[in-house]
């Protein structure tokens, strides 16, 4: 019996490719808004919180970044 990803991996780019164009275009100084809440996204820093990446205030988008 075979298994057909291909549906699954079509998501699974497709999202990845949103996540990586919301970032691109936070770290331009762009304003960017939550899907659920509508409220903007911005970009945590290392020294600003232990859990860096982009979020909006009510927490409905969460995207960690590593930075190294």
């Amino acid at each position: 019996m075979k298994l057909d990803f291909s549906g699954l991996n079509k998501q699974t780019q497709k999202s990845f490719g949103d996540q990586r164009a919301i970032i691109k275009r936070v770290m331009q100084g762009k304003q960017v808004l939550c899907e659920e809440c509508k409220q903007a996204l911005l970009l945590v820093t290392p020294e600003a919180s232990e859990k860096p990446g982009i979020s909006c205030r009510k927490g409905c988008t969460n995207i960690e970044l590593d930075f190294a």
